[in-house]
């Protein structure tokens, strides 16, 4: 039985990426640049979805949601990352620590399971066409949003339930740029090792059964995709292409963060930044650049902003015309 905390340490200290003071403002304009297209990126998907009819369906509806789910992923921490680039002392309260590790689990938790989600639309959408819509439907939709937020809020509030009440009275030092529970965990005055155990239990379990949910979708509808050939069929090839390109993706660094054995067990700084960074940039790109409609869609839009802007130009120099 864990004590009560009672711990001396108010704040952590963040070792960052990089200890050289002439890499950090290089650093802090590389990062400013992909997040700033996380930003622009995911959300031009959220606009594009939500203003095109057309786009109103279910797979661009859990896609909206991706999106927005990428958005938190690289915006609890990748700011607090930019601001300590120009800080000499990367500091965070122990408030704010306790905050970061809720906010990832969280995120995590919750697209692990918009992802199978998406694997289900497009099993019900390629394996059983003539109920999609009925299986499918709004509240249907509406419903897997709302248990992929509470799996996540779960799994985030069982995490945090590890650690904040660990006594922390000495080392506060983070070998990161965010506070995650293995790197955390480790600097408590006490022996972590069953707390680690219960870390790795209950994250592995998310994972893993979400992952072996995946494949077994995925594995059905290649086995359905195979067997037809109509240009339907191509469509969902590809679709099915850049779904799992994303999953890998996600969970390859997931895999090996909270997988690995944890003897050696550590949060890769590499693998961080292509969580919290790389992966909500990628997914986007994915999911635009392979589908047609989200083109067409994006085009669409595209025009009648720019027909907009022309035409209050036109208004606005026709007043000052009046003006004169």
């Amino acid at each position: 039985m864990i004590e009560t905390n009672h711990s001396r340490v108010t704040e952590f200290v963040f070792l960052g990426l990089s200890s050289s003071q002439e890499l950090q403002p290089f650093l802090f304009v590389v990062f400013s640049t992909l997040y700033l297209a996380i930003l622009l990126g995911n959300s031009l998907i959220i606009l594009t979805v939500t203003s095109d009819s057309r786009l109103h369906t279910p797979m661009y509806f859990l896609l909206a949601n991706l999106s927005f789910i990428d958005i938190c992923v690289a915006t609890f921490a990748t700011p607090k990352m930019l601001w300590d680039f120009l800080a000499e002392r990367k500091t965070i309260s122990f408030a704010g620590c306790m905050f970061q590790i809720f906010c990832v689990h969280q995120f995590a938790g919750g697209e692990m399971v918009l992802l199978v989600a998406m694997a289900y639309d497009r099993y019900v959408a390629i394996c059983k066409p003539l109920h999609y819509m009925t299986i499918m439907s709004r509240r249907v939709c509406i419903i897997l949003v709302l248990i992929s937020w509470g799996v996540g809020f779960i799994h985030t509030t069982s995490q945090l339930a590890f650690t904040v009440n660990l006594p922390f009275c000495g080392p506060n030092q983070v070998d990161s740029f965010f506070c995650d529970l293995p790197l955390v965990t480790k600097l408590a005055c006490i022996d972590t090792y069953v707390v680690s155990l219960l870390i790795v239990a209950d994250s592995g379990f998310l994972s893993l059964s979400s992952f072996l949910l995946l494949v077994v979708s995925y594995t059905v509808i290649l086995i359905t995709v195979r067997n037809r050939s109509s240009a339907s069929m191509a469509k969902a090839r590809s679709t099915l292409t850049a779904h799992i390109t994303v999953v890998t993706l996600f969970f390859g660094p997931c895999i090996f963060i909270y997988v690995w054995p944890f003897s050696g067990y550590s949060v890769d700084k590499v693998l961080a930044v292509f969580y919290t960074i790389f992966t909500p940039i990628l997914n986007p790109v994915i999911y635009t650049l392979r589908n047609k409609e989200m083109k067409a869609a994006m085009s669409k839009l595209k025009s009648r902003y720019l027909k907009s802007g022309q035409v209050s130009a036109v208004v606005r120099n026709f007043l000052l015309l009046e003006k004169k």
